[in-house]
């Protein structure tokens, strides 16, 4: 690539949006805290919290009510002018947990069409096993309640379509539960990228690695589950009947009949970010591996994966690859990280921070091979390089690293919901919606379809259709 299209995606100067000079500093939406001679943090405002009439009230249900959904249930209350009317789950044990965590006066179900029968159901949140998302979605927005579903919004990439057509044709918003598209952190990055903070992206890898029995989906079991107590028949969906078993309910991720592995459940996180913050829509090309190292449970799904995907240029961004890997078998502790690399530099995400590391090369190239050649000759091309690189004007030095740290107060779950009651009360589209949810989903959902089926997937993101 050139270096007149390599700066093609670079359009602004970095530094100037970033607010270095003292009148960008008073107008730009971040203030210095800290500043040394290589490194400056700034820390990113929070968002003004929006204030609504006591009696201005969303009332949500909750589908799917194991540890997940219980957890949504109780970020989604924090936000002021949220009630729960409503639980279903397949479980009674689990129904009688969310009496007494939410109060005895919920109404509490197996069958989550008596939920969406209720006139005092707004909105609901869907947290059950994989296999049943595209359905219990597509019955909420039928009947205009909003939906807040656990990701991935699909079990199948062919399922995506239906619920992207019910969500235009209803009256209700559907968020997909991916919340790191809430972030203060995701929208500063997604802007630093855009103005060449760190020049063309090129590559990117993101890691999240476990070593735990429940970071691999080990859940207690409670020794007595049994069909009294549970709506097996129903849990299968449209399944061939199978004997009860109690993993393949309460350790549904470890199966492909109703989860979806680590790709499911951890790469759709970190493509939701990528696609945010690069502006794209999905790579064409996925390949992916692993295999079953450690957790031989029984289950039928990897617990280490890796995927390689291919983006293609777009008119928001050149092309570049991405590198993902999940590791349930991290004997060194597990740990996260994501790491986007440009033509100039790099931007990392670690806790709670964003770093910037400037990198960019000089405009003249070192002189370091001249000593090959005789004296005659090392003056001839010493006289030709100061002609061609004259020395460079001065010029103040940018910082070499900056940090970015969010000082919202709000954590990005609970801006999700707050993204989505918000537009249930405005009627503004959420950033995160089914076709947002669906490329993200299904570079993920592929990279299990190129590891057992051993071979590479291509994918089309702009029509959303494999290849």
């Amino acid at each position: 690539m050139s270096k007149s299209n390599s700066n093609k995606f670079s359009r602004l100067s970095f530094l100037k949006k970033a607010g270095i000079t003292a009148t960008a500093i008073a107008g730009a939406p971040f203030i210095f805290t800290k500043s040394k001679s290589k490194s400056s943090v700034i820390e990113l405002e929070p968002k003004v919290p929006v204030n609504y009439a006591k009696n201005d009230h969303i009332q949500i249900a909750l589908i799917g009510a194991g540890k997940m959904g219980q957890g949504d249930t109780r970020t989604a209350l924090q936000v002021d002018g949220v009630k729960l009317v409503a639980a279903c789950d397949l479980y009674d044990s689990r129904l009688k947990r969310c009496k007494e965590i939410f109060g005895d006066d919920i109404y509490t179900t197996r069958d989550y069409r008596e939920v969406l029968d209720r006139d005092d159901v707004d909105a609901v949140i869907i947290a059950t096993s994989d296999n049943w998302h595209d359905l219990i979605s597509i019955d909420s927005l039928n009947k205009n309640k909003a939906v807040y579903v656990e990701k991935p919004m699909v079990h199948h990439i062919e399922q995506g379509a239906a619920v992207i057509r019910a969500e235009q044709n209803s009256n209700a918003p559907l968020i997909v539960g991916a919340q790191g598209t809430s972030s203060v952190l995701n929208e500063k990055a997604r802007d630093l990228v855009a103005e060449g903070a760190i020049g063309n992206i090129v590559f990117v890898e993101a890691y999240t690695d476990r070593y735990s029995h429940e970071g691999a989906w080990q859940y207690p079991i409670p020794p007595n589950a049994s069909t009294d107590e549970i709506d097996w028949e129903t849990y299968l969906k449209d399944l061939p009947y199978r004997p009860f078993d109690p993993k393949q309910f309460f350790w549904y991720r470890n199966y492909q009949d109703f989860g979806t592995g680590v790709a499911g459940d951890l790469f759709v996180h970190l493509f939701a970010s990528i696609h945010q913050i690069t502006r794209s829509i999905g790579p064409n090309r996925i390949l992916a591996t692993g295999g079953l190292r450690m957790w031989d449970d029984g289950r039928d799904v990897p617990d280490v994966h890796l995927g390689l995907f291919d983006y293609p240029e777009t008119d928001t961004h050149p092309a570049f690859n991405v590198s993902l890997r999940v590791n349930f078998a991290d004997g060194s502790g597990g740990g996260s990280y994501m790491r986007y690399v440009g033509t100039e530099g790099e931007m990392l995400t670690r806790g709670g921070e964003l770093i910037i590391r400037k990198s960019k090369l000089h405009d003249a190239p070192a002189m370091t091979n001249f000593g090959e050649f005789d004296e005659t000759v090392r003056k001839e091309l010493e006289e030709h390089y100061n002609k061609i690189y004259p020395d460079p004007d001065p010029k103040v030095l940018d910082p070499e690293e900056l940090v970015y740290r969010s000082a919202h107060t709000v954590g990005t779950r609970q801006q999700h919901f707050i993204n989505l009651f918000h537009s249930m009360r405005t009627g503004e589209k959420v950033f995160h919606d089914a076709t947002y949810g669906l490329r993200s989903a299904a570079p993920a959902l592929a990279a299990n379809l190129s590891l057992f089926q051993n071979k590479v997937i291509n994918w089309d993101p702009e029509q959303m259709k494999l290849i």
